[in-house]
């Protein structure tokens, strides 16, 4: 009765251990699939770029402006703690993206499109921001190119 027992009690460690295993490789194999999805959506410009929190509607207006344009974004800038107050990147909410090879107004009108965006920005340097906030657009120049401008200006 003993050995039985014994046997018994292997039967049932053997299969729950087997379980455990297939379990744990399926969190790992949906993990893989979860980060190999966000590379064919969109690159990171390094590795300090943040973009795990990006939330499932910032992901999709990436992969439409993949769709749009043909090629993945480059997400120069995600989350981050600095910033101005109500910045949508203190909130996960915004990426800076530029799409290499692609028209900044392309990218624009891919962006503009896209079923959740909320505000477009553009800067001098061809840095396209996107986020899920309210609906919004502007187009920044500041700082060094207006400078450079108003002395252009002045030498005249």
């Amino acid at each position: 009765m003993r050995k039985n027992g014994s046997i018994l009690l292997a039967c049932v460690v053997a299969l729950t251990s087997l379980f455990a295993t297939e379990t744990s490789a399926g969190r790992r194999h949906a993990a893989r699939a979860e980060k190999a999805s966000v590379a064919k959506t969109y690159s990171i410009q390094t590795p300090r770029v943040r973009h795990r929190c990006f939330p499932g509607r910032l992901q999709a207006v990436l992969a439409h402006i993949a769709r749009q344009v043909g090629r993945r974004p480059l997400v120069t800038s995600g989350h981050r703690t600095n910033g101005r107050r109500g910045s949508y990147h203190r909130k996960c909410l915004a990426a800076d993206i530029r799409v290499p090879g692609v028209a900044v107004q392309r990218i624009l009108a891919a962006a503009r499109s896209a079923p959740a965006i909320g505000g477009v920005g553009t800067y001098c340097n061809g840095i396209v921001h996107v986020d899920v906030g309210p609906r919004r657009s502007w187009s920044h120049c500041g700082g060094l190119a207006r400078l450079t401008k108003r002395t252009r200006l002045a030498a005249r």
